[in-house]
């Protein structure tokens, strides 16, 4: 008991010179079950455990870190400011390809560094309103007045809460009509474009969200823009539709717009376990070169989650790889808007 009460198990009982018990346990300690000798260790082994210097930081942390750079809160970081502003209408008749996801994430990236950007929700559905968190029920001003009772683009345009340099033109159901009203409206094919030339404030970006159709609200789009930005999901059927879409852009470039240009073409939901999305991002790519961005978007359960609390993907899981690929992409396409000339033909 003495013994015990000395000092904790396995320190040396203080006061006392060593034991040859303890001398024995200092000297010469007992080596691991399994240890590798030290003289046959190379100079240059590391452990496969050993994490390598890109791999320190924790999942955790690396993904607050993304997070940090997507939100930038101190507002520090900024995407490149196009000289002029660039219009870019987001199309593809093909339904369920991302063009609403892409609009959004794309125009809050974009707003959260630094540029000034402009929504214009085209499409009756509302689904890019519903994304910016904007009211778009049934008595709101929307786009709908402006094509149809040229009610100017500012007494429309809401602010998106949360997103100082973000705005929204919603869209209410009174646009699934205007398709029949425009038809006998005067200059149909350019409303869209006078209401954007006569808005007074100055944007960056402005961002036309169309519906899946190849009817007069896309050709309103396709008039009033520079540039098309196409979506396109990597599965087969994404493909079909393409040349009418092509076709259609080269007629409104031929007889009502000779600036518009396809600029951008994006992958969407990528789903990296099949062959297939290999395939069609490959066939894409060949056709289309560098007008195909680098950055492709995944297949990712947040990018689906956040509309339904109002969000883009980008406040609503900012670390994940949704936001992550959304980022890098508008980090591209600014990148590229600095670049090139912008507006110029294919």
């Amino acid at each position: 008991m003495e013994y015990l009460s000395a000092g904790p198990i396995g320190e040396q009982p203080p006061g006392e010179e060593l034991s040859p018990y303890w001398a024995a346990q200092v000297d010469t300690p007992t080596p691991y079950a399994g240890a590798v000798p030290p003289e046959s260790v190379p100079a240059a082994y590391v452990s496969r455990e050993t994490p390598t210097r890109e791999e320190d930081d924790p999942p955790l942390a690396m993904e607050a870190m993304r997070a940090v750079q997507i939100l930038n809160p101190s507002g520090e970081v900024t995407m490149p400011r196009p000289e002029r502003t660039r219009v870019m209408c987001v199309a593809n008749q093909k339904g369920g390809v991302g063009k609403t996801t892409t609009t959004v994430n794309l125009a809050v990236a974009l707003a959260l560094h630094g540029n000034r950007v402009l929504v214009i929700d085209l499409d009756p559905q509302g689904n890019a309103s519903t994304g910016l968190n904007v009211p778009h029920h049934s008595g709101v001003p929307d786009v709908y007045d402006c094509l149809i009772n040229s009610v100017p683009l500012a007494e429309v345009a809401q602010n998106v809460e949360g997103i100082p340099n973000l705005w929204c033109v919603p869209a209410t159901i009174d646009l699934a009509g205007a398709e029949i009203e425009l038809v006998s409206v005067v200059a149909r094919e350019s409303r869209l474009s006078r209401a954007i030339a006569a808005y007074p404030g100055q944007f960056d970006y402005v961002f036309i969200d169309c519906p899946p159709s190849l009817g007069l609200l896309t050709v309103n789009a396709l008039v009033a823009a520079q540039e098309v930005l196409i979506p396109i999901q990597c599965e087969y059927y994404a493909l079909e539709g393409l040349n009418q879409l092509i076709q259609n852009i080269n007629l409104v470039r031929q007889h009502l717009n000779p600036n518009l240009d396809v600029s951008t073409i994006l992958l969407t939901m990528y789903d990296r376990r099949t062959r297939l999305a290999d395939a069609v991002e490959q066939d894409v790519r060949n056709h289309f070169g560098d007008k195909v961005l680098q950055a492709v978007i995944p297949r990712n359960v947040r990018v689906s989650e956040a509309p339904s609390y109002g969000q883009s993907v980008m406040t609503y899981d900012p670390g994940s790889r949704g936001a992550t690929s959304y980022f890098e992409a508008a980090q591209e396409i600014a990148e590229r808007g600095v670049k090139e000339p912008v507006g110029r033909n294919a």
